[in-house]
C-alpha cells in the first residue's frame, strides 16, 4: 500500500510537534516535586545550601532531561518514533483507506452483469488494496471457461502482499513499547552504579552527589514507562482494529467474486 505525500508529511510534522513540546513546556514537569512534599531527614545537617539544592524540585523538562543523563537520549528518539506512528496509523487504519463504498457498488454492477472488463477498468481508475486485491484475481479470469480456482489463489497471493505493508507500522509501536522500558531500566541501572560510585568515593557525607544520581536512575525509570505503556495501549488498538479491517476486505472480495461467478453461471 502506498504512503500518501500528505500522510507523510502530517507524520513528519507531528514528529516535529512533539520536540517543540519538549523545548517549549515550562517548568514543572510530570516528574517534579513541590518543595514542600519533600521531607528530608537526617541527624545532623551541615550544608544548609545542599539542603536547599535537595528539596528544591523547581526545575523546567529541559533540567528533567539532562538530569536523566544519556539515556534520555534514545528515550527522546523512541518517544518521537511512538508519537508519529500513533498519529500516522490513526491517519491510515480506516476504513476509508482500504475501499471506498462507492467503487465496491460500481464493481459490483459489472461483476453481476458478467462484464469482467469492465470490472478491471474500475480496478484500474481506482487504486486501493481492495481493488489491487481484485484486479490480481480478475487477470486470472477467462469468462470463456471460467474457473475460479486460480483466481482465488491470485486474491490470496495479493491479500498477502498488499494487506502486510500496513501492520509493518503497527509492529512498530510494538517494538517502541518494548524498547522504551528497557533502555529506561538500563538509565536507572547506570544511575545506581554512579550513586554507588560516589558513596565509594565520597562516603555519606555529600548528599547531593547520591541524590543526583538517585534521581537520574528513577528518571529514567519513569520517561522509559511513560512512553511505553501508551505505546503498547495503542499498539493493540490498532492491531484489533486492523483485524475487523482485513476481515471485512475478505468478506467484499468474497461477495464480488460470488457475484462474478453467479453471472457466468446464468449466462451458461
Amino acid at each position: 500500500m502506498k504512503l500518501p505525500a500528505l500522510t507523510i508529511r502530517i507524520w513528519l510534522l507531528a514528529c516535529l510537534t512533539i520536540v517543540g513540546a519538549l523545548i517549549a513546556l515550562p517548568k514543572h514537569s510530570l516528574f517534579a516535586q513541590d518543595a514542600s512534599e519533600v521531607i528530608v531527614q537526617t541527624e545532623t545537617v551541615q550544608d544548609e545550601e545542599a539542603v536547599e539544592v535537595a528539596t528544591s524540585g523547581d526545575r523546567s523538562l529541559i533540567d528533567m532531561f539532562h538530569a536523566g543523563g544519556w539515556a534520555m537520549y534514545p528515550l527522546l528518539a523512541l518517544s518521537v518514533a511512538g508519537f508519529g506512528l500513533i498519529i500516522f496509523n490513526f491517519i491510515s487504519i480506516k476504513p476509508g483507506t482500504f475501499w471506498n463504498d462507492a467503487v465496491i457498488d460500481d464493481l459490483d454492477k459489472a461483476l453481476q452483469a458478467g462484464d469482467v472488463d469492465k470490472a478491471r477498468q474500475v480496478c484500474d481508475e481506482n487504486s486501493m488494496p481492495v481493488t489491487t486485491i481484485v484486479q490480481a484475481g480478475l487477470r486470472r479470469v477467462d469468462p470463456a471457461d471460467y474457473n475460479p480456482q486460480p483466481a482465488k489463489e491470485a486474491v490470496e497471493e495479493s491479500s498477502s502482499e498488499e494487506l502486510a505493508t500496513p501492520f509493518v507500522y503497527i509492529n512498530y509501536l510494538s517494538i517502541v513499547g518494548t524498547l522504551s522500558p528497557m533502555v529506561g531500566l538500563l538509565g536507572t541501572v547506570s544511575g545506581m552504579v554512579k550513586a554507588f560510585n560516589a558513596i565509594a568515593a565520597e562516603g555519606v557525607g555529600n548528599p547531593q552527589a547520591l541524590a543526583d544520581n538517585i534521581s537520574e536512575a528513577l528518571i529514567t525509570t519513569a520517561t522509559g514507562m511513560i512512553i511505553g505503556i501508551p505505546a503498547m495501549f495503542f499498539f493493540f488498538f490498532f492491531k484489533n482494529r486492523y483485524g475487523k479491517i482485513t476481515a471485512r476486505i475478505g468478506r467484499i472480495v468474497g461477495d464480488l467474486f460470488f457475484s462474478l461467478e453467479t453471472a457466468i453461471k446464468k449466462k451458461r
